[in-house]
């Protein structure tokens, strides 16, 4: 069963920003890409940089080691060095703040 966990308010993710958060265990990246946010595993499938340190384009996080590309919509490998893709949370906003459900 999933739940809704509250990781802050929408000015604490800036638009074109990032947080890293962890929740119940789990490193999670939050994005805010021109007011959409997305959420996904922090931690790429490669080497285990954190993608929260990335750069975005659009829909698409950069991996800051090795440059491995990953969707921030469903969470797949796009590019190598990874090919293995990371999980994707869903993102849910009530009022000012931001959740994520886990």
């Amino acid at each position: 069963m999933s739940k809704t966990i509250i990781i802050g308010k929408k000015s604490d993710i800036p638009i074109g920003k990032s947080i890293s958060v962890d929740i119940e265990g789990k490193k999670v990246a939050v994005f805010n890409v021109g007011g959409k946010y997305y959420a996904i595993g922090d931690e790429c499938t490669h080497a285990g940089a954190s993608l929260s340190e990335g750069s975005c384009e659009g829909e698409v996080v950069t991996c800051p080691w090795h440059g491995a590309k990953f969707s921030l919509t469903n969470g797949a490998a796009l590019e190598a060095p990874a090919f293995e893709g990371v999980a994707t949370y869903r993102i849910v906003l009530n009022g000012d703040d931001v959740a994520v459900e886990v």
